[in-house]
C-alpha cells in the first residue's frame, strides 16, 4: 500500500515540467549535484571536527563548547544547502529514486542521525559546566559522536550507492528487496 502511494507520487512529481526540464538540463542538474556534494563535505568537515573532540580523539585543549560554538553556523549552512540540493536531486529523478533500496536507507539513517543529533545536543546543552573542559568526555557523549560518525559514513555510502543499478526494480532479486526497494509489479517508469 504504502509502496503504491510513494510511487504514484514519485510520477505525478516526475511528470512536472520542472522535473522533467532539471532532469534533461545538462549543466543545472550537474551544478546542483556538484552544490550538494561540496555542501556535504563542509557540513561534514565541521561535525567530523565536533565529534572527534566529543570523542577526546582531537583537540582536547581546547574546550567542547567553544569547538561546538564556532562550527555551529557553517555547520546549519552547510546542513541547509545540502537537504535544498538534496530534495532537487530527488526532483529531477523521483521514481527511480523512489523506488532505490539506498535511497530509502539513505531517509532511514537520516531520521536516526536527526535524533542522535538532538539528542546529542541536548546532552551538551545540559551536562557543559560539568565536562567542558576534560580531554575526554563522559561515556555518554562518547556514543552519541561515535554514533554520530558511524551513521554520517553508512549516509556517504548509501547515498552514492543511489546512482548505481544493483538492486532497481525489474530485475531478478529476492521479494525482501523488491519490498524494500518498494518496487511495485507492473509499474513503468
Amino acid at each position: 500500500m504504502l509502496n503504491e502511494l510513494l510511487l504514484t507520487f514519485a510520477q505525478w512529481l516526475g511528470a512536472q515540467q520542472w522535473s522533467v526540464g532539471l532532469h534533461e538540463s545538462f549543466y543545472m542538474y550537474n551544478w546542483i549535484e556538484t552544490t550538494h556534494v561540496l555542501t556535504l563535505t563542509v557540513f561534514l568537515g565541521m561535525l567530523f571536527v565536533i565529534d572527534l573532540r566529543m570523542l577526546g580523539l582531537a583537540f582536547t585543549n581546547v574546550p567542547a563548547s567553544k569547538i561546538a560554538e564556532r562550527l555551529d553556523l557553517p555547520m546549519m549552512i552547510g546542513f541547509a544547502v545540502m537537504i535544498v540540493t538534496g530534495l532537487l536531486l530527488f526532483y529531477a529523478i523521483p521514481v527511480r529514486t523512489t523506488q532505490s533500496v539506498w535511497f530509502r536507507l539513505k531517509v532511514i539513517l537520516l531520521v536516526a542521525a536527526g535524533i542522535n543529533a538532538w539528542i546529542f545536543r541536548n546532552r551538551m546543552k545540559k551536562a557543559k559546566p560539568t565536562w567542558d573542559l576534560d580531554a575526554v568526555p563522559p561515556k555518554n557523549v562518547r556514543v552519541g559522536a561515535g554514533l554520530s560518525l558511524s551513521l554520517w559514513i553508512v549516509i556517504i555510502f548509501a547515498g552514492r550507492a543511489i546512482a548505481y543499478d544493483w538492486f532497481d526494480c525489474g530485475q531478478d532479486q529476492s521479494a525482501f528487496i523488491n519490498w524494500a526497494a518498494g518496487c511495485v509489479a507492473g509499474a513503468s517508469e
